[in-house]
C-alpha cells in the first residue's frame, strides 16, 4: 500500500532553530603583526573561531618583512588592511570622496578636533593627521559593513577611533593595557575616549582602577576586566632530564624577554649581574628584545666586563623566544612601567622562577613569595638579593616554579579567558548604540 504523505497539524509545525550570527566587528591596531604584540594574533584568531567576524586594519606595516612572518601572521597579512600603506593619491581621493558623500561626516570630524582639550599648534596638528586617518578608516568600514570598531591601546591609535567614532558615528570600544595612558590624560584624551566608548575591556584590577580615577562614577559599569594569557599547550615546562641548574656550584641562567627600552629597566639588571659575577656566582645573563637602549646596554656590558657573562639575541620570533626560556632557570623582568607582562606569563607556565617589580598590574599576576618573587622597581641592591636567594635555593626555585604555573593556568588561561571576551562583546554588542548615524 502506498504511502501518502499528510500535511502536519498546525500545533506540530516547528520552527527550524535560528541561527544567531556573531558580530561584525573592526579591529584598529597600531601594528600587526607585532613581535612585542603576539597577543593580538591569538586574540583575533580566538575570536574568529567563536565565529566572530573580524575585520582588521593597521595604522603602520608589520614590523618585519612579509618572507620571515610565519604562516599564521603572513596569512593574516593578506587580510588586513594597512593604512600607511595607502598612496598618498589614493588617501586623497578617498577623503575627497568623503567630502562630497559625507559632509557631515567633515563637519562632525573638524568639530570633534577642536573639542579636545585645549593644546598648542604641534598638537592639534598631530590630531589633525589622525583625523584624516580616521575618515579613511571610517570610510573602509563604511564599504565593508561594519559599524563596531575595537581598538588596542589608549594611545594613539586609540585617538584615532575616538575620531572615527565621532566623524562617523560608528559605536567604538577599547582594551585598555596602561600604562603610558596614565600618566598624561590630557595628551591621550583618555577622559574623552572613556566617554565615547561603548564599552572598555581592562587587562587588569589596576588598570581598571586608573579608567576610574579619571572617568565620572556613571561611566564606571562599562569597564570590565578581561585579563590576558598563554596556551598551556605552548608553554610547558622543562623535561626532568634538562640539565636545570640544581646547586650554587652550577652556572645559573638568567633570561630577560622584553623590548630594550627604558621602562623595562634592564639597566638595573645588568648592574644586578654585575654585583653577583663580584660576590663569586656563577651566572648568565640573555637578553631578548631590542630597542632604543640596546647601545646603551651592550656599551655598560663591555665597559663592565660583562661581555662573556651577557648574551643579547635580539628580537625573536614566538618559537625561537620559547627556546630561550627552555634554557632559563630564573626569569627576570625590572620594569620601571608595565601593563601586564605576557612575557612574565609564559615564563611562568614554564615553571620558571620569576622575579619582577611592584609596579603597576605585576603583583596581580606574580604573589610575591608565593608565586614568584616582587622586588621594588629601581632598587639594584633588593633586585640582586632576590635573584641571589633562588641562586642558592634550588627547592625555592622548584616550588615558586611550581606555584607560578598553576597561576597562570588558573587565571590567565588565554582559552578560558578569550572565551569570557566572546561574552563580553556579544553582550555589550546586544545592547542598542546611543552613537549617531553616519551621513
Amino acid at each position: 500500500m502506498q504511502l501518502i504523505p499528510t500535511r502536519p497539524h498546525p500545533t506540530q509545525l516547528t520552527e527550524e532553530p535560528s541561527v544567531v550570527e556573531k558580530p561584525r566587528i573592526a579591529y584598529l591596531l597600531s601594528q600587526y603583526p607585532a613581535v612585542s604584540h603576539t597577543f593580538f594574533l591569538k586574540e583575533l584568531l580566538g575570536l574568529k573561531q567563536f565565529g566572530f567576524q573580524i575585520e582588521t586594519a593597521s595604522i603602520n606595516p608589520p614590523d618585519r618583512p612579509h618572507s620571515s612572518l610565519p604562516p599564521a601572521e603572513a596569512s593574516e597579512v593578506e587580510r588586513t588592511w594597512y593604512i600607511k600603506s595607502t598612496s598618498r593619491w589614493k588617501a586623497a581621493a578617498t577623503l575627497f570622496g568623503v567630502a562630497l558623500k559625507h559632509p557631515k561626516v567633515f563637519l562632525r570630524g573638524f568639530s570633534s578636533i577642536l573639542e579636545l582639550p585645549a593644546c598648542g599648534l604641534y598638537r592639534r596638528g598631530y590630531a589633525l593627521l589622525y583625523l584624516l586617518e580616521a575618515f579613511l578608516v571610517g570610510n573602509w568600514m563604511k564599504q565593508r559593513g561594519l559599524t563596531h570598531l575595537h581598538v588596542h591601546f589608549g594611545g594613539p591609535v586609540a585617538t584615532v577611533g575616538l575620531l572615527v567614532s565621532k566623524s562617523w558615528g560608528y559605536s567604538l570600544s577599547l582594551t585598555i593595557h596602561g600604562p603610558e595612558e596614565f600618566y598624561d590624560v590630557d595628551l591621550f584624551y583618555l577622559q574623552q575616549k572613556i566617554r565615547q566608548a561603548k564599552f572598555i575591556f581592562c587587562i587588569s584590577d589596576y588598570c581598571r582602577s586608573q579608567l576610574m580615577k579619571y572617568s565620572a562614577p556613571d561611566h564606571w559599569k562599562k569597564l570590565q576586566v578581561i585579563r590576558l594569557g598563554i596556551r598551556p599547550e605552548e608553554f610547558v615546562p622543562r623535561a626532568d632530564t634538562s640539565p636545570r641548574a640544581e646547586s650554587s656550584q652550577n652556572e645559573i641562567t638568567l633570561v630577560c624577554v622584553g623590548r630594550l627600552v627604558p621602562a623595562k629597566g634592564q639597566m638595573i639588571l645588568l648592574e644586578a649581574v654585575a654585583s653577583l659575577l663580584a660576590a663569586g656566582h656563577s651566572l648568565r645573563a640573555v637578553f631578548v628584545g631590542d630597542g632604543s637602549d640596546r647601545k646603551a646596554l651592550e656599551a655598560f656590558t663591555a665597559s663592565h666586563g660583562l661581555s662573556a657573562h651577557v648574551t643579547f639575541r635580539g628580537a625573536l620570533n614566538h618559537d625561537h623566544t620559547r627556546e630561550q626560556l627552555a634554557q632559563a632557570d630564573i626569569f627576570v623582568l625590572p620594569s620601571f612601567a608595565e601593563g601586564v607582562p605576557v612575557a612574565l606569563m609564559e615564563a611562568m607556565a614554564m615553571e620558571i622562577p620569576c622575579v619582577s617589580t611592584m609596579v603597576a598590574g605585576i603583583p596581580e599576576l606574580i604573589r610575591n613569595r608565593v608565586d614568584g618573587i616582587l622586588v621594588p622597581a629601581s632598587s639594584v641592591e633588593e633586585l640582586a638579593a632576590a635573584i641571589k636567594l633562588l641562586i642558592l635555593d634550588a627547592p625555592l626555585r622548584r616550588r615558586l616554579g611550581a606555584a607560578g604555573r598553576a597561576h597562570v593556568l588558573e587565571r590567565y588561561n588565554l582559552p578560558k579567558n578569550l572565551e569570557r571576551l566572546a561574552a563580553a562583546f556579544e553582550q555589550a554588542l546586544a545592547q542598542p548604540s546611543s552613537s549617531e548615524e553616519n551621513g
